[in-house]
Formats: structure tokens, sequence, C-alpha cells
């Protein structure tokens, strides 16, 4: 066991994005926050962070959530925000990429 310190943090993700993850972390009964953490870590290290049947779990979660973004989708990304009134705009994207 590695005992590490845990910070409280708050970010912005996509929806749907998010309900898989959640779906996924009570699938593998662990947090969300470990959930994070695991994948972070594989993808440091150039991991695959899934088996073939977690993997199989995910495209499920996707389809139920709505789920269609793929990592080429990762840079290209813009958020949509309300404008008062309820009209929307296209912000910028949200990498610098």
């Amino acid at each position: 066991m590695v005992t590490v310190q845990r910070v409280q943090t708050g970010f912005r993700i996509e929806r749907s994005m998010l309900k898989v993850l959640k779906g996924l972390a009570e699938y593998l009964e662990v947090s969300l926050g470990e959930l994070i953490e695991g994948i972070v870590l594989h993808a440091f290290e150039g991991k695959v962070p899934f088996s073939e049947s977690t993997t199989q779990v995910i495209e499920q979660l996707s389809s139920v959530y709505g789920l269609g973004l793929r990592a080429q989708d990762s840079h290209l990304l813009s958020e949509h925000t309300a404008r008062p009134g309820g009209q929307g705009r296209q912000a910028r994207p949200t990498t610098d990429r």
C-alpha cells in the first residue's frame, strides 16, 4: 500500500463523459477520484488502463449516456456557454493546440 496525500479540487468536464466515469467507478466499486488517478497514472506511463472486459463496459456506458467523443476529438473541443436570455454561443476551444 502506498500512502498519498489527496486534496479536494474542482474541474470542468464534458457532461456525458462524467456520467460514463461515474458509472464505471460504480461498476468497479471505486471512487471517482480513484478511477481518475488510475487512468492518469497509466497514461503517464503509456500503459492501457483497462482490460478488454472493462473496455466493453465503457462502450456500453458510452452508448447509454450518449458519449460519442473519441481521443482524436480531445484537442478540438469547445464549450457551449449560455448567454442571458437563453441564447447560447460557442466559446473558444478548451485547448491551445
